[in-house]
């Protein structure tokens, strides 16, 4: 049988758990959904699929055969009707994951944007601070703050953003302003825990020296714009990214400390897996995005009053 619809057969079975199901889809017998699917486990050493009574389901490695299918089935697709002279008009499901808030603020206008132009393209957004496996997710653009860790990704970037130490003028007033890192350890402190968190703030000296602080939050919520609430409220000192409080920044709810301690900038990109043919969707898309994202003020370093700052989320 055929490798790639040996591939159709199989993501079929998945999708609709039964073999008969996608046997009678495809004109084949339950027999041969069955031998097909026993050549493909003897070959792979693995087992894809459990069988009860009344459902099939993939196993772990199913699952991830299964998604990975999906994508070089879509791929194979893509590059026919571009061969075809098809490709010209981007269509098909486009899937885009991005933080929280920055995605809610930033990239969601964006994508709908793409959508009123591109009439034959839908649209997914994924919004978390947890990076997602583009592989594994079937996600064809990510946007990632911070330093690439993942390696074949193709990076196009769009801005860089700063990290930032922000308490409100009423909580400055009563505790008075830190000159330094070890200034901090007699203040309360608010966190925001997208994630883990380690609990030293790093920051960069005038000397270009590296120093960790040691800090104990007297209040850490997992929610940004709840952590810049309580900021605005005084309830001390936080630690976050001025997209999420650039409002604040610019009415002056919120003041930027420690300016002479901040780390240097990170970059933000919008990435996509490299090893893989790039659908007319993506490069529309990427075509698209980057020069809206780049025009945003929260991603411009500038050395100013209300300069932005991000997480590697």
């Amino acid at each position: 049988m055929d490798r790639l619809e040996e591939m159709r057969l199989f993501v079929a079975a998945v999708e609709a758990g039964s073999l008969a199901a996608a046997g009678r889809k495809f004109g084949r017998s339950p027999p041969a959904m069955t031998r097909m699917v026993a050549v493909l486990e003897e070959r792979l050493g693995v087992r894809l699929l459990e069988r009860s009574t009344r459902r099939l389901a993939p196993t772990e490695a199913g699952r991830r055969l299964a998604e990975h299918a999906r994508r070089l089935l879509a791929d194979y697709a893509d590059a026919m009707a571009e061969a075809a002279g098809e490709g010209t008009a981007p269509r098909g499901l486009l899937r885009v994951a991005a933080p929280l808030v920055f995605g809610r603020l930033h990239v969601a206008p964006v994508v709908t944007a793409f959508l009123a132009a591109q009439p034959q393209v839908r649209a997914e957004l994924l919004l978390s601070d947890h990076n997602a496996d583009l592989l594994e997710e079937s996600i064809d653009v990510a946007l990632r703050i911070g330093t690439l860790r993942e390696s074949g990704l193709v990076a196009r970037r769009v801005g860089s953003v700063r990290r930032l130490v922000v308490a409100s003028p009423g909580y400055l007033a009563a505790r008075g302003m830190p000159a330094a890192p070890e200034d901090l350890a007699g203040h309360d402190i608010v966190v925001f825990r997208g994630r883990a968190i380690p609990p030293d703030w790093r920051f960069t000296g005038p000397d270009g020296r590296e120093v960790a602080q040691r800090v104990a939050p007297r209040f850490a919520v997992n929610e940004a714009r709840a952590a810049v609430a309580a900021a605005v409220a005084g309830q001390g000192i936080l630690g976050a990214l001025s997209y999420q409080m650039a409002e604040e920044l610019e009415s002056g709810a919120l003041v930027r400390l420690l300016r002479g301690w901040e780390t240097p900038a990170l970059p933000v990109s919008l990435v996509f897996p490299s090893a893989r043919l790039l659908p007319p969707r993506v490069r529309a898309f990427l075509d698209f995005a980057v020069p809206r994202l780049g025009a945003l003020a929260v991603l411009r370093d500038e050395a100013s009053e209300h300069r932005t700052v991000a997480d590697d989320a």
